[in-house]
């Protein structure tokens, strides 16, 4: 069993959806008190944004649930380093799940983000919020917050069935 948890949330720029989920994710374990047992990352496959904070209006929608992602920057996904790194590789729709593959990640290694959402049959894409109006980022902050418990209630999951 590993002494923490790797996970990296992936989308096309990493400034709107993969912050987001971070910035999420980062908060549902701090209060859960287990900051200590997880390394938490988010990058994008694309180059355009890299160094950038976050979209405003990520940001903006995080701030409103409480959570800070201003201290983000925007990185490219590299594979010489992040397929060793993370254990967890959670791009947040199809397209960039393959362009992980093209990038080297073994597909075991890929699950969707909405995989993890109870609430959901079959995983879907998170849509990009980019180029929509303000309300798609909060729809898209409920959507990552139901997957990212799921996703922490599933990672605890795996670790009690490893120590049993």
């Amino acid at each position: 069993m590993p002494d923490q948890h790797t996970v990296l949330f992936v989308c096309l720029g990493n400034i709107c959806r993969s912050p987001l989920a971070h910035g999420i994710f980062q908060h549902l374990v701090d209060h859960s008190n287990l900051a200590d047992k997880f390394h938490i990352d988010s990058c994008g496959t694309g180059d355009w944004h890299v160094g950038n904070p976050p979209d405003p209006r990520s940001i903006q929608t995080a701030s409103i649930y409480g959570i800070d992602i201003t201290h983000q920057r925007a990185r490219q996904f590299n594979p010489t380093t992040d397929i060793e790194c993370f254990t967890y590789i959670i791009p947040m729709d199809a397209s960039n799940k393959k362009n992980l593959i093209k990038l080297g990640v073994p597909e075991p290694k890929l699950t969707l983000m909405r995989a993890y959402d109870p609430t959901l049959k079959t995983p879907q894409d998170v849509p990009d919020p980019y180029y929509g109006g303000d309300d798609g980022f909060d729809k898209v902050y409920q959507m990552l917050t139901r997957a990212c418990q799921g996703l922490l209630d599933y990672i605890d999951h795996e670790t009690h069935a490893q120590r049993t």
